[in-house]
């Protein structure tokens, strides 16, 4: 999305409250400090990441995906954005790549899950989940057969950037960018079983343009942002995620970023990172927000 049209959006929308179902006003807070870059991207053919995910096998392992017409591939960075692997997802396409998350899979397994549900046009009628197990060892190049999810939106194509996957239940979440008030979509970790679905619609937000989210690995707290700040929900033990999103986020500290895409808690829920895709020549810096 251009970037001054990305601003007005923003000057009309975003000043609304975001709460799932409701219009009381978003607080600001301090829970986590202000960004600090804590390194750059310095591998060109990674100038559009617009996704990024924290391992739960590796420590300080980063996941991270270009955006569309890249490769189909996910690549390895470490907690200073150094490049140190690459897996090829064999059979796969990057028409649009968006989001990727971590979360429970079969037998236990913690899974890569990466979306490829961008659809800028909102023309096509069908997108897809890519899934395979996080490796048991980081290798500078492998390759990988997914699993793979394809879904339809119930009323016709839509354009999404954000996929959560649930670390309790092993359920996926759709979060749509370009509608006036995006909308939260669900559909069950267990469709990968027949390979595909239909989302469920749960309701609408408040706000625009939503570009990245993430869940931290014990389930607790969850993030969305869109290019102009970043929100923040707590959540109780045994409450399904769409419950905690009814009530008024916390915004988080945050400058924006030239374009803003990706966004992902570390294993331990201690922070939050944030990259951006290059713009206006501004090299992609990895942020971290440490908690207060």
């Amino acid at each position: 999305m251009n970037y001054f049209k990305a601003l007005l959006i923003f000057l009309c929308c975003g000043m609304h409250s975001i709460s799932l179902f409701s219009q009381q006003k978003v607080k600001f807070d301090s829970l986590y400090l202000a960004g600090v870059p804590v390194g750059q991207i310095s591998n060109k053919d990674l100038d559009e990441i617009s996704g990024l995910a924290f391992s739960r096998t590796h420590p300080n392992l980063i996941y991270v995906h270009t955006d569309s017409g890249g490769e189909p591939a996910v690549y390895l960075l470490d907690s200073l954005g150094q490049e140190i692997g690459k897996i090829s997802l064999m059979g796969a396409a990057n028409r649009d790549w968006e989001d990727i998350a971590v979360g429970p899979g079969p037998n236990g397994k913690s899974f890569v899950f990466v979306g490829e549900i961008g659809d800028n046009a909102g023309i096509h009628p069908e997108i897809c989940i890519y899934r395979f197990p996080e490796p048991e060892r980081v290798q500078k190049s492998s390759q990988i057969k997914p699993d793979i999810l394809r879904l339809t939106f119930p009323g016709g194509a839509r354009d999404a950037e954000t996929l959560m996957v649930d670390p309790r239940t092993g359920d996926i979440y759709l979060v749509s960018k370009r509608d006036e008030k995006n909308t939260l979509y669900w559909v069950s970790g267990n469709a990968f079983a027949q390979g595909r679905a239909v989302l469920k619609e749960l309701g609408k937000f408040e706000f625009t343009s939503a570009v990245a989210g993430d869940i931290s690995a014990d389930g607790s707290k969850i993030l969305i942002k869109n290019y102009y700040g970043i929100y923040y929900w707590e959540r109780g033990s045994g409450e399904r995620l769409e419950e905690a999103l009814r009530r008024t986020p916390k915004r988080l500290p945050y400058i924006p970023e030239p374009q803003g895409e990706a966004i992902g808690f570390n294993a331990d829920g201690s922070a939050f990172f944030t990259l951006s895709e290059k713009r206006y020549n501004i090299v992609p810096t990895l942020y971290r927000f440490s908690k207060n």
